[in-house]
């Protein structure tokens, strides 16, 4: 991480700190105070000593507030459920000392918080997430590519969606911010019913985005599209690793406790790193 002040996240960067890294030759110019003089006993050589320098975190949640978002059927809404864990990776991460910022993103990119690591920064994303609503076609693509553009230093870019965009468009946002040198996670939010299309009469299916509706009896339908539904998770799913993206697919009938202590345990330091 790319960080201006000391915190728990090892840095590209090489400083002076407690946590020692590697030798490398003296060259003129380098601080004479960090040369190692048992070193130089042993080889006749100068070498200097460089360190691994801790710095902090940017975190950026990016939240879709797009008119699908808001479906609910077998389990809280998707962008309830984004609530909750943008709402507390932005508590975990400030009050590790890390800074925590908030994107919605409809139409366009209608919010931005930047990231802030006070305490009180984490009132307005609450606020700001409180009282989002999810309305309108998805600006999704358009966003991630102005959020690419406009975080210029290197942080953790967190995305909550149900992802329904075009995937070619969304491999390239993914691209653009790896391009940035970002680390990306992306929350893949879905109701059960979405994947599972368990309907079992006829039903009006009104899209939340455009307001069109369709009328059909699911069981004609029902193989077909759950095989469209299971090639469009495959598909974004290898998009998101061929973009190094961490993806997780993620039903809103699971416990968001559960979903998020699984994604931190993943990502702690495995042994023998840091």
């Amino acid at each position: 991480m790319l960080g201006n002040v000391a915190g728990r996240h090892r840095s590209p960067n090489r400083g002076s700190s407690v946590e020692f890294a590697e030798y490398r030759k003296y060259v003129q110019g380098d601080d004479t105070r960090r040369l190692d003089w048992k070193a130089y006993a042993r080889s006749d050589r100068y070498y200097i000593k460089e360190f691994e320098a801790d710095t902090n975190l940017l975190a950026h949640m990016i939240v879709d507030t797009s008119g699908s978002m808001e479906f609910a059927d077998k389990g809280i809404s998707k962008v309830e459920f984004a609530r909750q864990i943008a709402s507390t990776l932005s508590y975990l991460a400030v009050h590790q000392g890390d800074a925590a910022g908030l994107s919605c993103i409809s139409k366009k990119l209608d919010l931005e918080i930047p990231p802030r690591r006070r305490a009180s920064h984490l009132q307005s994303i609450f606020k700001t997430l409180s009282e989002v609503t999810p309305k309108g076609d998805t600006g999704l693509i358009e966003g991630l590519h102005a959020i690419a553009e406009k975080i210029q230093r290197r942080g953790l870019i967190v995305i909550l969606s149900d992802l329904f965009c075009d995937p070619d468009a969304f491999s390239d946002a993914l691209q653009h911010l790896r391009y940035r040198k970002h680390d990306v996670v992306v929350f893949h939010l879905m109701d059960p019913q979405e994947i599972d299309f368990d309907f079992e009469r006829p039903h009006r299916f009104v899209d939340f985005e455009d307001g069109s509706p369709i009328v059909a009896e699911p069981t004609l339908i029902a193989d077909e599209y759950r095989k469209i539904v299971q090639d469009f998770l495959v598909d974004i799913k290898r998009r998101c690793h061929d973009a190094n993206a961490d993806y997780r697919l993620v039903r809103t009938t699971e416990s968001y406790e559960s979903v998020l202590s699984t994604f931190l345990l993943d990502r702690l330091p495995k042994k023998g790193t840091r």
